[in-house]
């Protein structure tokens, strides 16, 4: 993880799918050049009256699934802090909620790997610094974050199981 100063802005990036709250099971799959992340998306069911849930897994079909390629991913990490320990996350207060998708500007991580990139010959602060966004998946179970230059957003009906020959697909392109 990373430590954050008075510089990271959280924006809500709220055109992006969010994700769905109970089980969004996030799947990630990435090369040296290509990173695909696929996730349920949030339904709310207007006919729910509270009384039951919804069990799914990665072979449940019929579900809303996003497809997102990022393009020219730099860096990525997938893991804690899960719902229950979010306020941990060092963007939390800055505005990062749990279940949401997001960007941060004037970010300290993209700002710590610039630094390390630094001693490249060929280094370009500039051309490093505006080409790359930090973009963040707040999930149940995890947390995703990625350093890229954008991404592109595909929803499909299907599964997670299934959406994953679209994710090979994409990591070929």
């Amino acid at each position: 993880m990373y430590q954050v100063d008075e510089l990271d802005i959280v924006v809500g990036l709220d055109d992006c799918p969010r994700p769905d709250i109970g089980a969004p099971l996030p799947l990630v799959l990435g090369d040296d050049y290509n990173l695909v992340l696929a996730y349920l998306v949030a339904e709310p069911d207007p006919h729910w009256d509270g009384t039951y849930v919804q069990v799914v897994s990665p072979q449940s079909e019929g579900l809303l699934v996003a497809v997102i390629r990022f393009h020219r991913p730099y860096a990525h990490m997938f893991g804690p802090p899960n719902d229950e320990a979010f306020t941990g996350h060092p963007l939390a207060a800055r505005g990062l909620e749990a279940y949401s998708v997001a960007e941060v500007r004037n970010s300290s991580w993209l700002r710590r790997l610039e630094r390390m990139n630094s001693v490249h010959h060929n280094h370009d602060r500039a051309q490093f610094m505006d080409s790359r966004r930090h973009f963040i998946w707040a999930f149940h179970d995890s947390t995703f974050e990625c350093i890229a230059h954008a991404f592109d957003i595909e929803l499909i009906r299907g599964s997670i199981r299934s959406a994953m020959a679209r994710m090979i697909e994409l990591l070929g392109k």
